[in-house]
């Protein structure tokens, strides 16, 4: 897979990310807007890492450290690259991006009805914590 090329979002591939995302991704965030992902790569310019192939966007993940807990979000894989080893790409650039800020563990915000993102996580070895819950409180109207 030495044509899968693995690097971090600038300015100018926000539209295309949030367009991709729309198709890709899972579900939808408050934050799947162009301030928000202006937001994240303003605060740092490394979290948003991007797979391209042939210069075609197939694949991203977001790796967030806050100095304390690494955490993973928006795990995309175009849906007609997917089982070509992108996701596996990615985690791999992300938590080795995780190790060299010092992080000890990652976790990854997956939904329940996501069965097909809750087997390529395992995939990568990651696997659910029963013993917490998620709790949520929206910010903004």
């Amino acid at each position: 897979m030495t044509d899968l090329r693995i690097r971090a979002a600038g300015p100018d591939d926000l539209d295309g990310v949030l367009a991709f995302w729309k198709t890709a991704a899972e579900g939808t965030s408050i934050s799947d807007d162009r301030d928000g992902v202006e937001r994240l790569v303003a605060r740092d310019p490394d979290a948003l890492i991007l797979a391209e192939r042939d210069g075609e966007l197939v694949g991203t993940v977001i790796a967030g450290f806050d100095g304390w807990r690494c955490h993973l979000y928006r795990l995309a894989v175009r849906p007609d690259r997917r089982r070509q080893g992108i996701a596996s790409a990615l985690l791999a650039a992300a938590e080795e991006r995780f190790v060299q800020l010092g992080g000890r563990r990652g976790d990854a915000m997956v939904l329940v009805r996501n069965e097909q993102g809750q087997r390529a996580w395992r995939a990568a070895g990651y696997a659910p914590e029963e013993r917490w819950r998620r709790w949520v409180k929206r910010l903004t109207p």
